[in-house]
This record gives C-alpha cells, structure tokens and sequence, in this order.
C-alpha cells in the first residue's frame, strides 16, 4: 500500500451551503438520523435475551442482528455509490422511508422467522442512513471543518448509545419488546420532514452508469461468507461439502467482483482509492474494530442477564458505563483532531486499550463483582470511542470529493462487515461451549420441560430450582469467556495495521480553517446566516 504521489483535488471554496439549504435544521436532523439508528442497535440488544423467551428460536438468536447487519452492510457501499450519482437527499429519505417500514414490520412480529425477516428489511434502509450522513457532511465542509461536525455527531452517536441499552430495558419491562422497534417511527418521520424541507444539494452532472455486476457480485460473497461464518463448526461441520461450497462461491464472487470493479465506470467501491495506503489502513482498522466493539454489547448483554440474573432494565442501567467511556472518548479525541488535525495515535490507543477490556471480560465469571465488571466495561467503552470517527476522517482526507460517498460507504461497509462476521463467529463459539457447559453443569433432569432456547429468560430461570439456576449462570459465563478471549488476535492485526497509518494533517479548502475559506462564512454562524435568507 503506498501513497499517492499527488494528493487529490481539494476543491474549490464555495460561498456558504447551496441555496435553500438552513445548515442548522439539516445538521439536526442527521444527527436525529444517527441517533435513530444507534438507538435502534442498542435497545434491541438489551431486549434480545427477552424476544428469544418469548418467540423461542435460541439457535436463531445471532440472526437477529446478522441479518440485520447483512442487508445493511451489503447496502452500504450501494447507497454511497448511487448518493455519489443521484445525489444525497433523495437516496437519504429512501433510506429512511425503508428503515421506518422495517422497524414497523420488525415491531408487528409473532415468530422468530418473521422477526429475523423483518430485521431484513430494516436493515435495507439502515444501510443507507449513517454513509448518507457522513457523505452529506463531506459535501458541505472540508475535513477540517468537517471534524467539528463530526464530533457533534459523535456526541449523538454516544447519547443513544448511553440511552439505548437503558431505553431498551424500560420499555420491554414496561411494555414489551415490540416497542424497541416502534419508537423508531416518530423519529423516522421528524427526519423525513426535516431532510424533505430543508436540505437542498446541487443537482448531479455526472452520467449516472450503474455497476449492477458490482453491486450483484458483492452482495452474493458478503451473504456467503456470512453464511460460512456463522454455520462453520456449529450447524455444518468445517470440512463439510456445505462450508467448502459456500467458501467456494465467497471466493468465486469475490474475485468476479474485483473483475467488475476494474471494468465498471461507476464502479460500487473504486479500486484506486486503495492505492492510498491511509484509506487502505483505515479499511484494515475500521473491519477490526467492526468485529469487537459492534458486536461486544450482544454478548454482553446475555452476560448481565443471565449470568448475573439482571432484568433488561437493570441490565441497560449496568451496560451504560460503557457507552459512557464511549461518550467521552469519541467526544475529546474528536475535538483535539479539530484542533490540531492529527489523527494517528488514537485508533492505536484504541486497539491497545481494546485488548485490554477483552482480556479483563475473559476473567468474567457468576461472582465478579458488578462493580469491577462496570469498571471493565468503561475501558471497553473508551476503547471502542477513540475510533469512532477517526478513521472516517483519515480517509476522507486523501479521497477526491468526487468520491466522498464511495469513500465514506466503504469504511463503513468495512466496519459493518467486520461486526457481520464477528458476531457470526463469536455466535458459533458461543452456543458450541455452552451446549458443552450445559450437559456438564445442570443436574440431571434439571431441565425438565425447559426449552433451552428459553433459558435467556428471566422468568423462565426464575422458575428453575436454585442449584439449575445457577448451574445455567455458570454455563453462560462460561461459554461467554472464549468469545471475548477471541477478541484479542483481531485486536492485535488492528493495532499493527493502526500504527502503519501515515498522520497527515487534516486538509481544508480555500485555504482556511473552515471547510469554504476564511471570509465567506466558514465560522459560527457563518454557513447558516447565508442559507436562512434563502428560505
């Protein structure tokens, strides 16, 4: 991976956001945006442990989120691509119209199949919401200004990440666990109607050629290698004709996609941006950081409940130390790369930190301390916020702005990807050693006219007889500890691949700080006072 000689066009400086547009209500409704998929992630993994005791299917418990994570992580590059070619707004509220059918679907659900179904749908507009966002805010301002932006962002992205698991919690005690998904329609609409009325984007000049063989080709190799990781050694056996098939077909499509890619004029991830050895890296950090940090507070979650015999509620009350470490971490290291435009040492701190909490969760048993978990938590929590938008912005500074939505869709797709795959593999390993845990701890008979899909409840463990109950909290913990021990190699390739990273100041167009030059509003109120007279 070696940098390019030339570094790319930086762009014209603009005079202040495109008529029409009100920078202030637009800047609101994408972080509403990011605050409503985040949300969604996290109340629907502290109300997952309740979904399986009520519609059963523990053996379909990862699909929940995988094949949400799927659909959004094969859309992703997509939406970036046809962004770049029709233009943000229409792709944006397409994604959100998506998003709020499949959350209303995923809130209607009777059974396992229907739900995992319906988190397919949502998941095809989810895939859309964050790059659509990040692309937006590339469009408007430089990388400078851009990091600004993106900490307020990231300070959205960390509120509902507090609030989620607690959220979670509440309404699946207080109601029931279809209202993790129904509290995303009102917001859904506060966005479509913010988006429709105030965000206003220059039309698109570019000839719009769609890659259907790119977008074909990697949405088969994502769902095969998915596929591969989560039936691997669980369901099939390695070896089976049915792994080494879907393997095979991953690497068939993944080479027909690369084919596509050096052949397509609009291709779906242009290949050249990986000549940037600072994109290259920042794909490499961001799949790893995918792996762990998106998919730890699944487990976690079923760690709290079951091997401590929390309630959801008490559950998210727990888990919130961690999403605070992720507030603060993401919020002060995107405010001193504002300042001084330097990014490199903070996903480096990220992955060493991050290797850290894996080894301290990996020592988790039925008698630690809640107090020392909620401490291993909040390093876990600042592990994952030192990453949180600076690899974005990394590779956002070498991209052409011709390419912001390729660019920003692929580091996401990276980091989407990466969660799609570690939950899979955590998944297999997770029920391989509980099943293993089970027949070796719970007495005889002790489960009796017990589904062992339903021991993720908390009613149904209330019910068992002490010495099963906790025969059942010491097999979860258990089967949990190689799950997060799993972790830490990933963490070490990310942390190699991190300190790599070339640390290359932040660059701004017209030759200021603000993302449109000095004098022309780049400041304050600046880039809304323009906009406003033309509303």
């Amino acid at each position: 991976m070696s940098a390019p000689t030339t570094r790319p066009e930086e762009g014209p400086p603009t005079a202040g956001p495109p008529p029409g547009t009100r920078i202030k209500p637009v800047i609101f409704a994408c972080m509403l945006a990011i605050f409503l998929a985040m949300l969604d992630s996290q109340v629907v993994a502290t109300a997952l442990p309740r979904i399986v005791g009520d519609l059963g299917g523990l053996e379909l418990f990862a699909w929940v989120t995988t094949a949400y994570i799927i659909t959004s992580s094969v859309t992703t590059p997509v939406y970036g691509k046809l962004g770049d070619l029709f233009g943000r707004k229409t792709v944006f509220l397409v994604a959100v119209a998506v998003f709020i059918l499949g959350s209303l679907l995923s809130g209607a659900a009777q059974s396992m199949e229907q739900l995992i179904a319906f988190r397919v749908v949502q998941g095809l507009g989810a895939g859309g919401l964050f790059v659509s966002v990040l692309a937006i805010i590339g469009e408007l301002f430089s990388p400078r200004e851009g990091a600004k932006y993106y900490g307020m962002f990231g300070m959205v992205f960390a509120g509902a990440a507090v609030a989620g698991p607690a959220v979670g919690g509440v309404l699946t005690d207080l109601l029931s666990w279809h209202w993790v998904f129904l509290v995303n329609l009102p917001l859904g609409l506060l966005v479509l109607g913010m988006l429709a009325a105030f965000l206003h984007l220059p039309p698109k000049t570019r000839q719009a050629k769609i890659d259907y063989a790119g977008f074909l080709t990697l949405s088969g190799a994502i769902v095969a290698l998915t596929l591969v990781a989560s039936w691997g050694g669980g369901k099939y056996d390695w070896a089976s004709p049915q792994i080494l098939g879907l393997g095979a077909v991953a690497v068939v499509l993944g080479a027909l996609f690369v084919a596509a890619e050096r052949r397509a004029a609009e291709p779906v991830i242009p290949l050249h941006l990986f000549r940037d050895s600072t994109f290259s890296v920042s794909v490499l950090v961001s799949a790893a950081a995918g792996v762990v940090f998106l998919g730890a507070v699944v487990f976690l979650a079923l760690y709290v409940q079951v091997a401590t015999g929390a309630t959801p509620t008490m559950s998210g009350l727990v888990l919130l130390p961690m999403m605070a470490g992720l507030v603060a971490a993401s919020v002060v290291s995107t405010k001193l790369i504002t300042k001084s435009g330097r990014y490199k040492w903070y996903p480096v701190a990220s992955m060493a930190t991050g290797i850290v909490g894996a080894l301290l969760f990996s020592t988790m048993d039925t008698g630690t301390p809640r107090a020392v978990v909620v401490g291993y938590m909040l390093v876990f929590g600042v592990a994952a916020g030192l990453n949180m938008q600076v690899l974005t912005m990394a590779a956002q500074n070498t991209a052409p702005r011709d390419d912001i939505g390729a660019v920003h869709a692929t580091v996401a797709f990276s980091r989407q990807l990466g969660s799609t795959l570690g939950i899979s593999v955590f998944a297999a390993i997770f029920y391989n050693r509980l099943t293993e845990e089970l027949t070796a701890r719970v007495p005889a008979g002790g489960l009796n006219g017990v589904s062992a899909d339903s021991l993720a409840s908390h009613e149904v463990l209330d019910r068992l007889a002490d010495t099963t109950r906790q025969a059942v909290e010491q097999a979860y913990a258990a089967a949990l500890s190689p799950v997060f021990l799993a972790t830490v190699p990933v963490l070490a390739v990310g942390l190699v691949c991190a300190l790599l990273m070339k640390d290359l100041p932040l660059r701004t167009w017209g030759g200021g700080e603000g993302g449109h030059g000095e004098g022309e509003g780049s400041h304050g109120h600046g880039h809304d006072q323009p906009a406003e007279q033309h509303s």
